[in-house]
């Protein structure tokens, strides 16, 4: 009987078996993986991988038209196979020249920048009176980029009030022009002091946008209306009351042919914000401020609550005592104040006169910028800047390259293509198991069964040196030897469970 129970102990004790090798830590090379393996997994199911990766993508299809438009590298590719190196020189060329001259128009023109000091240096200039005005040259486009960027980060606040609260918002350009009529028209004909006529044009666009967009609002709440038809209808009514009031003898200026309005008085103008050299100005400090006002609407407000909730589950915030139709009047109205505002800022500070084009694609632009920025107020600001600079940048690349400027629609859409797409971005980058985690659930759990499957076995399974002495003590009619971790006679059992009267029952039955 001394050879069972010893063979019994040496497999209790193994790894994994008895309570010493339950309750062991795991290495630290183990947690160690485990930690890691973790944080790749986050970094994977955020959305930062999927925005750097839609750009990276966007980029590539980008770089695949300016080889398609460019002629040089087309006619190379004509005789590859025979001078290769002739096409691949000539791709680099045209990939690296055009997205240069988007950066050059876009952040900083390093060319202007050494011409304005070498002319400097020629003149006989040293030290800052050399660099300040190079700078001054070089930062011009960054500067032109921040003005494009301020009322399309101002309109795009407003969108985002809108999409998180569950409403989808289309009449931006609606919104915008009304909010630029009413700022425009109170800039030129009437005649206030200085600050206050500048603050009372912001206000007077900003209530425009808010009434017009509560009409949607209105439509919604009291009739049940779909949004989505009635911003876009009010974004056709919106431009051709533009239309007609420029040709109104209130809203013409000099230019008959072309109908303008008159310009605003500078009392009413934004002030530059860098000088006169310069379009950069002070409405760049209002969407900074629009973006602040998103955060504490949405995330500190009472009222940023009531519209999150709504736009979370209409249902719930209505048995909490939400409405949903006063809360979606007041989403629309909003909304429409600050694009509204953004169209205020927009005629006083940059164009300073009305003109049918007065709101470009700002409007449509807003839209992409909130849902590329995921309607928070940092992602707004960046989208809004990506935005601009994708703009200043194509004109420049136009210019200098020759590539055309639809280009850079392509890339835009492209982009937000990619991001509305996580899941096919993911696929591309061969992390498509992070969007069917089930799958991957049951592939690990089938792993881990195995692996305990084959440890089990591993630990039961006798020695071998043993196995012909039980052969040997069976065939006497001698009692087998326990199984691993069961108690010996001399032991006491080790819970209840081995006291229990049906197993003893069991044993004498044995």
């Amino acid at each position: 009987m001394s050879a069972p129970s010893d063979t019994a102990d040496t497999v209790g004790s193994a790894p994994g078996v008895g309570s010493a090798g339950s309750d062991a830590p795991p290495p630290p090379e183990h947690e160690a993986d485990a930690r890691l393996a973790r944080t790749l997994q986050s970094i994977a199911r955020s959305d930062t991988l999927v925005v750097v990766m839609a750009f990276v993508f966007a980029f590539l299809i980008g770089s695949v038209l300016i080889l398609i438009a460019d002629e040089e590298v087309r006619g190379t590719l004509g005789y590859f196979f025979a001078r290769p190196t002739d096409a691949l020189a000539e791709i680099w060329r045209s990939i690296s020249q055009a997205y240069t001259a988007m950066f050059r128009g876009a952040v900083f023109d390093h060319v202007a920048f050494g011409r304005v000091r070498e002319q400097l240096k020629a003149a006989g200039g040293t030290g800052t009176y050399v660099l300040f005005p190079a700078l001054v040259a070089g930062l011009n486009p960054l500067t032109e980029t921040l003005t494009v960027a301020t009322p399309l980060i101002i309109a795009a606040t407003g969108m985002a009030v809108s999409f998180r609260a569950g409403l989808f918002n289309i009449g931006g350009t609606g919104q915008l022009i009304v909010g630029a009529m009413v700022a425009g028209y109170i800039g030129f004909t009437w005649d206030l002091p200085v600050v206050v006529h500048l603050l009372v044009a912001l206000a007077a666009g900003a209530l425009a946008g808010a009434i017009w967009g509560g009409i949607a609002g209105f439509l919604k709440a009291r009739f049940g209306a779909n949004e989505v038809i009635s911003t876009i209808m009010l974004n056709w009514i919106a431009t051709y009351l533009l239309f007609f009031a420029l040709k109104t003898t209130a809203f013409t200026g000099a230019n008959q042919s072309q109908p303008t309005s008159p310009a605003v008085s500078d009392t009413a103008a934004l002030p530059r914000l860098l000088g006169d050299g310069f379009r950069l100005h002070w409405g760049l400090l209002i969407a900074l401020g629009a973006a602040v006002l998103l955060w504490w609407l949405m995330s500190r407000s009472t009222l940023g609550f009531q519209f999150r909730a709504v736009g979370s589950n209409p249902r719930a915030a209505r048995v909490a005592g939400i409405s949903p139709s006063r809360t979606a009047f007041l989403v629309l109205a909003v909304a429409g104040g600050l694009v509204g505002l953004g169209g205020a800022v927009h005629v006083l500070g940059t164009e300073h006169r009305l003109t049918e084009g007065v709101a470009g694609n700002i409007g449509f632009d807003a839209i992409t910028v909130a849902l590329l920025g995921r309607s928070g107020p940092v992602g707004v600001v960046l989208a809004g800047l990506l935005f601009a600079g994708l703009s200043t940048g194509g004109r420049m690349m136009e210019t200098n390259q020759g590539v055309p400027l639809d280009l850079v629609q392509v890339i835009q859409v492209m982009v937000v293509l990619f991001i509305a797409a996580p899941p096919l971005v993911r696929t591309l980058i061969g992390l498509r198991r992070i969007d069917h985690p089930s799958h991957g659930a049951k592939v690990r759990r089938a792993k881990r069964a195995s692996a305990s499957g084959s440890a089990s076995v591993g630990a039961v399974d006798p020695d071998p040196a043993a196995a012909p002495i039980a052969d040997s003590n069976d065939a006497e009619g001698a009692v087998p030897a326990p199984d691993a971790g069961a108690p010996t006679a001399e032991d006491p059992p080790p819970s209840a469970d081995a006291a229990d009267p049906t197993t003893e029952q069991k044993g004498e039955q044995r």
